[in-house]
């Protein structure tokens, strides 16, 4: 059955029609990948828009998850205090096996070798879950509309995960039998786990982190900043500032932390008033340096004056 003008609209929010030859158009259903519904015409129409500083702040988000992961099980598994050669490689590895990945995904996204993307824009959290807005008009017969909505933040992320699976198990081994040989290995098989386990929770939750993401970082960043202060035998206020200012290994550990406070608040803000929002970057130091000189009010048993 083919629709013509007088028959030209669509049930749900996701069905459109594909313009066929000699000017008609196919039944309503899913839009192909790359596509999406115009809500006037109901055709389904290539999705040419670019990428919002949202969308890519979002992207970036998701690569940083890969990357600290991948950081925090090296720093883990190494059980050190302090940087060396061995670590350090393993941690520069993890960048360029996320790097290329990154730079990967992009070139074989369309358009296929550029640094461009084409997308369609994000309008509801439905968007991104479009398998359960499939219409049933009449309550007879559902139309399965599923499809991309959100073109191409979803599938992007799954490419991303799996090239940097696939660039881990390439370059790492490597590099581990030379520098790590005892324990690097470990590293590679918690990747193995927790790339898995990312790729599953953004299928089930993408949109809602999506949404959530710009808040989540701050989240994160203040708690792990917390954390890293936590473990320190001495609480004083001068032993954690020492420590701190005189260990290159917490140096970097607190300029990271500050890194992704800055970025959830960017993110937030999105720099739409760029004055003001710049004046909030003063505001990153202030969780570490909240709990530093609050550390000694939280010991039940002594306090340090």
């Amino acid at each position: 059955m083919f629709w013509n003008e007088q028959n030209m609209s669509c049930p749900g929010w996701y069905c459109g029609k594909i313009q066929l030859d000699d000017d008609k158009f196919s039944e309503c259903g899913s839009c192909p990948r790359g596509y999406r519904r115009n809500d006037l015409t109901f055709i389904c129409e290539p999705c040419t828009d670019s990428p919002q500083l949202y969308d890519w702040l979002y992207l970036g988000f998701m690569v940083l998850i890969v990357l600290i992961l991948h950081w925090f099980f090296i720093d883990m598994i190494a059980m050190r205090r302090s940087f060396s050669v061995y670590v350090l490689s393993l941690h520069f590895t993890a960048l360029i096996e996320v790097l290329l990945s990154c730079i990967l995904a992009l070139l074989l996204t369309d358009p296929i070798g550029s640094f461009q993307i084409y997308s369609c824009p994000t309008k509801s959290l439905s968007d991104w879950y479009t398998l359960f807005h499939n219409p049933t008009p009449n309550y007879d017969e559902k139309v399965y509309c599923t499809q991309e909505a959100v073109y191409p933040l979803y599938t992007i992320v799954f490419l991303f995960y799996i090239l940097s699976l696939a660039f881990m198990l390439l370059i790492r081994p490597w590099v581990c039998k030379k520098f790590f040989s005892k324990r690097g290995k470990m590293s590679i098989y918690a990747a193995m786990y927790f790339i898995p386990i990312l790729a599953l929770t953004h299928a089930v939750i993408g949109g809602l982190i999506y949404y959530a993401f710009p808040y989540l970082i701050v989240i994160i960043s203040v708690i792990s900043s917390a954390a890293h202060f936590a473990v320190k035998i001495e609480q004083s206020v001068t032993a954690l500032i020492r420590t701190t200012v005189t260990q290159p290994r917490n140096i970097v550990i607190l300029l990271g932390h500050w890194c992704l406070h800055a970025y959830g608040i960017i993110s937030i803000t999105q720099l739409n008033q760029p004055l003001l929002h710049s004046l909030l970057m003063l505001l990153v130091p202030l969780p570490a340096l909240f709990y530093v000189f609050t550390s000694r009010f939280t010991d039940p048993a002594k306090f340090y004056l």
